[in-house]
């Protein structure tokens, strides 16, 4: 059965899909291994200042934009690169870790595109993540 048009209107979307396994433990990443893998993407003035990565899969923040890199296949040469600008984040949630969940989350609002949850591991500075973007955003 098809769905009416304001029912598809009204659903969430997810640009990428960040709930996969290989984005769920995000931990630091050395910013000079994300720029050797990002070096083809970034803009000349454009610096790192946070990247984190999963199994294979990596999240960078840079002075511009987030980049979600997620690595395909089972030889990793085909690569997915996503562009994220700041300029597009309309709200944002951080959620620090607890007592049980050591975990702690971002969660992003990207207008025309959705929602993007990112999960961190252990020992991450959620703080300073979320102070990052609000000097982009607010």
């Amino acid at each position: 059965m098809r769905e009416r048009r304001s029912d598809q209107l009204k659903r969430p979307t997810t640009m990428i899909d960040f709930a996969n396994a290989t984005y769920a433990k995000l931990s630091p990443w050395a910013n000079g291994d994300a720029a050797s893998e990002l070096s083809g993407i970034l803009l000349k003035d454009e610096q790192i200042y946070l990247a984190f990565k999963g199994i294979r899969d990596s999240v960078t923040f840079t002075s511009k934009r987030l980049v979600a890199l997620n690595v395909q296949g089972i030889t990793g040469k085909k690569k997915d690169y996503t562009s994220l600008p700041y300029s597009k984040i309309q709200a944002f949630s951080v959620e620090t870790a607890g007592t049980l969940d050591l975990d702690s989350e971002l969660e992003l609002w990207f207008s025309g595109l959705g929602r993007v949850k990112l999960e961190f591991a252990r020992g991450v500075d959620i703080r300073s993540i979320g102070q990052l973007i609000g000097d982009h955003v607010l």
